[in-house]
């Protein structure tokens, strides 16, 4: 089992309803494909690990990472499964590029039983400028 997953901001997207249309958009025989300027050094473990998208400072859905492709303009393909998995919201600051996410620490389906995850995104944006979250 892998333990190492993948955590990027969709940017630009405001709910899990508006991702999971921009997937749908970019699937291509049950794949999307996500470009990155850099290949990451734990690519190994990455595959039939996670991509966890970040919305509004929450980690929302997954998509499983299948293998990861040099393009010929230099850059990198993460080519994930079309198949969007909602999991409960945790909380996470937003990030330029990827960030790598043990899988000790990625959610769960249930969540981390804080409630973190439950709150509406805008309240968990004011509470998390007054740091409180």
């Amino acid at each position: 089992m892998p333990n190492v997953h993948l955590t990027k901001v969709a940017f630009a997207c405001r709910d899990l309803a508006m991702l999971q249309s921009r997937i749908a958009g970019r699937a291509v025989s049950g794949e999307v494909r996500v470009v990155t300027r850099m290949r990451p050094k734990r690519s190994a473990e990455l595959i039939g690990g996670s991509l966890h998208w970040i919305v509004k400072h929450r980690l929302i859905a997954r998509q499983e990472i299948l293998r990861l492709e040099d393009r010929a303009d230099g850059r990198i393909d993460i080519v994930c499964s079309a198949d969007l998995v909602a999991i409960s919201p945790v909380p996470r600051r937003a990030h330029q590029g990827w960030r790598y996410l043990e899988d000790a620490d990625a959610p769960t389906a249930d969540g981390d039983g804080s409630g973190m995850g439950a709150l509406p995104p805008q309240l968990y944006g004011r509470l998390a400028a007054l740091a409180l979250v």
